[in-house]
Parts: C-alpha cells; sequence; structure tokens
C-alpha cells in the first residue's frame, strides 16, 4: 500500500560516501591534489563525456547483492551509513540520562535491533489494529478509523499534509493529495508490458502473503479484492507530468462545501478527527476525492475493510517480524533488481535517520562535521548568486522589468547551510523493548509537530532534511535553498582540492539548486513563494519555449537501448542542470585558477571542472532500478546529467576541442541556453 506521502519538494538529491577519520578534524587535514584516474582516452569526450570520465570504473564497479546500484548518486553507500552505525554502536550499548538524544536515539537502534525480540512477537503487533477493522460497522466508523491512524502515519485513503497556502505563503494551511496505491504509479496499474505485468503479480503476490500471515481467509482472493479497488482509484489519479502544472494542483475550499458534495468523506467530521480545525482546505487532485466518496458506497464495506487490511499492514511490515519483511522484499526486488536483503544494522541506520533523523543528526555535526565547510559553502552559496544575477542581467530574451522580480526573488532566497540553527526535538519515550510500538509513536509525535504548524506563519527555522542525509534541495514554497552537513564531502566538496573540482562538484550542485527557483515549476513562485505572474506575458511564452527545447532534447536520449527518457517529467531537474553548470562555470572563472591555464595532473583548469561534473555523476544502477527509474523519478538518469547539458555547453567544447561529427557534437545554434 502507499507508505509515502510527498511534503515538500526535495528538487535534487545525491548520496555519496567516505572513509571515516579518527576525528572530525581529520576530515581534511592536509592540502591534496585530486587526480582523474581511469580516463578512457579510446572514447572521445565529444562522443559521450560520461564514459570518457567513469567507463574504466563503471566496468570494473560491482553492485553488492543487498543493493540495488553503486557509486556517488542517490544510493546509501555503506562507507557513508557506516559513519552513522558507529555513532548508532557507541550510544545503544552505554546508559545516558532518559531524554536526552543518546538515550532517544541509542534505545531506538536497540530496540530495532532485537530481531529475536521482534520475530517472538509475530503478528502480535499488528493484531489491535486488524481487529478495530473487524469492528467497522458502517462509512461513518471506517473513516473515523482512517482518520485516527492518520495519526499514526498510516495513509489509507486520506493523505493530509500542512505547507505555505500558494496564495498565500505567510499562513499555513492544510492540503490533501491523492493516495490509496501500492504500486510506484498510477500508470503501472494499466501497463500491458512484461515487465509491468510482472510488477504487478509480484505486488499481488505480496498482498496474498501478507494476508496469509495475519490469518486472513481467501488470501488470493482477497489480494485481488485490493488491487480492484486500488486500479478503481488509480483511474481518477492524475498523471506524473499533469502533477507538475502548479496551478492545476491548488484547489481551496470550504470545508462546508465539501461536507455536503463529498458526505460520504464527512469532512468535518473528519477533521476533527484529524485535530485540524481550519474552514477551508486545498484539494490537490478533487477528482480522486469525488471518486474516492463515490467509491465508499459503490463497493461493499467488507471489501473496504480488506482494502484497510492491507493498507495497515503494509504500513508497518518493515517493523514487524522477519515473514512480513521478506514478503516485502520479494516485492521490492522485482522493482530493483535487488537479489538480497541488506543486513539489519544498515536496515536499521536508514530507520534511525528516517525517524528520530534530527536527534542523529545532533550527533553526527557534532562528531564529524568540520565547521570550516559550513563557512566555505555559504562563500560559496553567496558568489554563486552574484554570479547568477549577472547572468540574468545579460539574458537576450528577458525584458527589463522581469529581470528586476527575477534578481528580487534571487536575493530573497533563504540560505541554510549544514545544520538547522534550532534542533528539533522529540517529545516521546522510547523503550528498548519495544520497537514496533517507538516507531508509532515516533510517526505520532511527527503528526502533532507538523500539525503545530497549521495556521501559523511557516517555520523558517524548520529543516525538510536531516543533516546527515547527502542531499540539496530548493524549496519554492518557502524560497529557501539547503545543503546538509552530509553533502560538505567527497566527491562533491573537498575543503583542501583545487577550485576546479570544488567548482565542478559542489558548485554544479549549488548552481542546481538555484535554478530551481527559475525551472519550469519555481518560475512560478514569486520572491515570497507564492504562485502568481511575476513575468510579462512576452517573457513567459519564450521561456515556455526554451523548456520545450529541453523537453525534446531529453525525450530523444535512451537508457537500456531502447528506453527513451521522459523529457516532459525531468524538464525541471535538466533545467536545472544545464543552468547549474553554467553559474558554476561562470563562477569559477572569476577565482585565480579560473582565470589561469597551469595544468594539474595533465589536465588544464578547465578540464578537471568538466571531469569534476562527470566524476559527481560517477553511478551504476541495475537495469530493473533504472526501468523503473526513468519511469517514476523528475531526474534524468546520471549519464545524462553529464552527456545532455555538456552537449550544450560551449565551454566544454573548447575544452575538450569537441569537433563536428563527434557524437554528442551540436551546431552552436542548436545549444540550448535558458539560464
Amino acid at each position: 500500500m502507499n507508505k509515502l506521502v510527498f511534503f515538500p519538494l526535495l528538487a535534487f538529491l545525491i548520496i555519496s560516501c567516505k572513509n571515516e577519520p579518527s576525528n572530525k578534524n581529520e576530515l581534511q587535514s592536509e592540502d591534496k591534489t585530486v587526480v582523474f584516474e581511469g580516463i578512457s582516452e579510446g572514447i572521445k569526450p565529444g562522443d559521450n563525456f560520461f564514459d570518457h570520465v567513469n567507463k574504466t570504473w563503471y566496468d570494473e564497479a560491482v553492485i553488492a547483492e543487498d543493493q540495488v546500484g553503486v557509486g556517488s548518486y542517490r544510493f546509501l553507500n555503506i562507507p557513508q551509513q557506516e559513519l552513522l552505525q558507529n555513532i548508532l554502536d557507541e550510544v545503544s550499548s552505554g546508559n545516558h540520562a532518559k531524554g536526552s538524544i543518546e538515550q532517544q536515539v541509542g534505545d531506538f537502534y536497540a530496540s530495532g535491533m532485537d530481531t529475536i525480540g521482534i520475530d517472538l512477537r509475530g503478528v502480535t503487533p499488528i493484531l489491535p489494529i486488524l481487529k478495530r477493522i473487524d469492528a467497522i460497522a458502517n462509512i461513518p466508523m471506517m473513516m473515523v478509523f482512517v482518520a485516527e491512524q492518520i495519526k499514526s502515519g498510516d495513509y489509507s485513503m486520506i493523505a493530509p499534509y500542512i505547507s505555505p497556502d500558494q496564495k498565500n505563503s505567510s499562513i499555513n494551511i492544510l492540503h490533501f493529495t491523492q493516495t490509496g496505491l501500492g504500486l510506484p504509479d498510477r500508470d503501472y496499474y494499466f501497463g500491458e508490458d512484461p515487465s509491468v505485468k510482472k510488477i504487478q503479480e509480484a505486488y499481488k503476490t505480496y498482498l496474498a502473503t501478507v494476508f496469509e500471515l495475519v490469518g486472513v481467509a481467501s488470501a488470493k482472493q482477497q489480494a485481488n479484492t485490493v488491487y480492484a479497488i486500488e486500479k478503481q482509484l488509480a483511474e481518477s489519479h492524475k498523471t506524473r507530468l499533469e502533477r507538475r502544472v502548479v496551478k492545476e494542483n491548488y484547489h481551496k475550499l470550504s470545508v462546508s462545501g465539501l461536507d455536503k458534495t463529498q458526505s460520504n468523506i464527512g469532512w468535518k467530521t473528519m477533521l476533527k478527527n484529524l485535530g485540524a480545525e481550519v474552514d477551508s482546505v486545498d484539494v490537490g487532485q478533487p477528482a480522486y476525492y469525488e471518486t474516492l466518496n463515490s467509491m465508499l458506497t459503490s463497493i461493499p464495506l467488507k471489501d473496504w475493510k480488506v482494502f484497510l487490511k492491507a493498507n495497515s499492514i503494509g504500513s508497518h511490515d518493515n517493523i514487524l517480524s522477519t515473514p512480513f519483511q521478506d514478503a516485502a522484499f520479494e516485492y521490492s526486488k522485482v522493482l530493483s533488481g535487488q537479489t538480497q536483503q541488506q543486513p539489519r544494522k544498515l536496515q536499521m541506520t536508514r530507520n534511525v535517520d528516517q525517524q528520530i533523523g534530527f536527534a542523529l543528526g545532533q550527533l553526527y555535526v557534532k562528531r564529524y562535521f568540520n565547521e570550516d565547510a559550513k563557512k566555505r559553502a555559504l562563500d560559496l552559496v553567496n558568489n554563486f548568486q552574484k554570479t547568477l544575477e549577472k547572468r540574468i542581467e545579460q539574458l537576450d530574451w528577458m525584458s527589463d522589468s522581469t529581470k528586476l522580480k527575477a534578481k528580487d526573488k534571487l536575493y530573497a532566497i533563504n540560505k541554510k547551510i549544514g545544520y538547522p540553527d534550532v534542533w528539533r526535538t522529540y517529545d516521546v519515550e522510547i523503550d528498548r523493548e519495544k520497537f514496533f510500538e517507538n516507531v508509532v509513536a515516533l510517526r505520532q509525535d511527527e503528526y502533532q509537530y507538523e500539525l503545530a504548524d497549521l495556521n501559523k506563519a511557516p517555520n523558517r527555522d524548520q529543516w525538510h532534511t536531516t543533516p546527515s542525509t547527502v542531499t540539496a534541495y530548493y524549496n519554492p514554497s518557502l524560497n529557501e535553498i539547503v545543503f546538509p552537513a552530509g553533502i560538505l564531502q567527497s566527491p562533491y566538496f573537498d575543503l583542501y582540492a583545487d577550485d576546479a573540482v570544488n567548482y565542478g562538484g559542489i558548485g554544479m550542485v549549488i548552481g542546481h539548486e538555484f535554478t530551481h527557483a527559475f525551472d519550469d515549476q519555481g518560475a512560478q513562485y514569486d520572491k515570497n513563494g507564492n504562485v502568481s505572474n511575476w513575468w510579462t506575458e512576452d517573457d513567459y511564452t519564450k521561456f515556455k519555449a526554451k523548456t520545450q527545447q529541453i523537453i525534446d532534447q531529453y525525450s530523444d536520449f535512451t537508457v537500456l537501448d531502447s528506453v527513451h527518457l521522459k523529457g516532459a517529467l525531468t524538464v525541471g531537474e535538466n533545467t536545472a542542470d544545464n543552468g547549474g553548470i553554467a553559474i558554476a562555470y561562470d563562477a569559477f572563472k572569476l577565482t585565480e585558477q579560473g582565470q589561469d591555464t597551469t595544468k594539474i595532473g595533465g589536465f588544464t583548469p578547465d578540464q578537471r571542472f568538466f571531469l569534476s561534473i562527470a566524476r559527481i555523476w560517477r553511478v551504476k544502477m541495475r537495469d530493473e532500478f533504472l526501468r523503473n527509474y526513468v519511469a517514476t523519478d523528475p531526474h534524468s538518469p546520471p549519464m545524462w546529467r553529464v552527456n545532455g547539458p555538456l552537449m550544450n555547453f560551449t565551454p566544454f567544447y573548447e575544452a575538450f576541442e569537441v569537433k563536428n561529427g563527434e557524437n554528442n557534437f551540436k551546431p552552436e545554434s542548436e545549444r540550448i541556453k535558458i539560464w
């Protein structure tokens, strides 16, 4: 069932790795030269720059059986996780003051590592929830159950979240989005391709297996019942492309009106049970809730109860005994190609970061983060801001009035580096003997933490990713750019590496995130985070024409021989990749090294800049994972995050003497430039 509700967009996600230093002062202890080894001289830079830099590594890289990929992109690589595991092993083995972050983190980790105790409990923890479902006698009772479960992090058919009002970003409101599916996307329910059919059957098998584990009769038949309900709900879902149209996914409606037109849902009662005192809500995809309201009476109550059981089990399968986890893995491996489950330590490290990550993040920052990296990163971000301003001033397709507003937005961006100024706390009591209850308690705490922001001004100290996560993002509703401590490490950032390496690494990331403020979605938000028309009509028409060029170009790219990228789905990230490289290069050319031609390791400064870009996307994925990635992810695959932008960027042609006739050569008149 659907286990995730997506809150503010994390526009960019990358994961890297490093070996553990003995203390954080040794993170960057001496000057060093980054050596670009394994260059494939037989592959011309202009034919395939990704392969020119990475092919030797790619051919030798081995994806572990318990991983879906290897490299520096979005995978939870073992070395990075080991840093967190070392903290967890330490704090879970000692005695700490009750309520301290060490006690909370350590005891939560220990409770999840007690697999013997978890297995001995078997199905017991989930039974009270299933009994409550059995006791449901009518639709109003069912909707009370649904609302109560939401407060424990269980989103079955209703999916609320709290974030700024798109038309008035000074206040947080309650939003509702479509949900109710167990497959990765609505399109998977209607696909006829053999690979999709295989996923459909694997999901049905998962449902039947977990039903058998909890003693549900006619498990296969009930699995088909759940699947049929989900498929009917899927028909009402907007596609991923349709959800990219910001204005068409905002519908602020009165609660009283919804309560009349969708009486089966019972909006007033549901909101009361959710603890949300509001008179209006934003329903992102109204067709979903209209369909749900109708289905609540057209589908028998007994079938809905089966649906709720499947969802409840699916929301908790990863915290139940081994048979439940095995069933979930058997389904997931068809999607990902992963052949072995990850070690329990690795699973729990991820679980701790997801459930109580800001407490773990405090320990991570204290132990591993070099404060000099924060200062250097802030300097870079400030410099890139000035660089983008100059690029905006030089645009030949934008009017002066729109340029002025664009620069106002640029300098209104809130910059967050390293870790929060105010640390999130968790109002829970963690018991070393009760893993299931600990997770539920943390989910309930998360709900109350979010609910406390309702009808208030947005908390601009709040972070939407943990400091130890290797990621970066731009949030359009708050007009903020965020670079956690986790990303300020090699290969993205090296405090003592030459500027070419850092500007091609973290610099490309910084430029990428700034560009998100002006991609196809970000450009629809003004400097305050409101969706508004701050463009002239002519300027916006020109901008859309340029983004269409990006869509068309990337739609021609393929992976796995014949799988085309979805240019319209990835246009925002592709726009940011193209802009990010251009901004980073301009900023690099202002440095002393950028104005020099002295070679290091046989490469000019410009060449090292581009080599660094290719290195940060050094990734190898399983075919199954890559196929699903192309179908559902708004980012292009790593190869095209390198080759796509560079074929549009003239300084790359000059640095490597790319010539007409080479595979990725484009005449200068066809090279796309937006920002």
